[in-house]
């Protein structure tokens, strides 16, 4: 079963994602700052707000992955490869 917060992103279009990003990202780096001067009331709002941030991201990506072509990903597949010899 999906959770609430999956299933809203997943309705979101490209460009709300995007901004939804960079206003996540800028909320973070205030409520850190915050959090460094004066605390925050509740510092695990640093750790929700960060997985957030990599649910969106997650979401991105594997929206940019649905629509490689597959020469795309066949390349993408040898690159994989070649990192993990070294």
């Amino acid at each position: 079963m999906a959770s609430e917060k999956y299933t809203e992103i997943k309705g979101l279009s490209d460009a709300d994602l995007k901004d939804e990003i960079f206003a996540a990202e800028t909320k973070r780096q205030r409520d850190q700052f915050a959090n460094a001067i004066t605390g925050l009331d509740n510092p695990l709002k640093l750790k929700d707000l960060r997985r957030d941030i990599a649910r969106l991201k997650t979401e991105q990506r594997a929206r940019q992955l649905a629509e490689m072509t597959p020469e795309q990903l066949a390349k993408r597949s040898k690159i994989r490869a070649r990192r993990k010899k070294h």
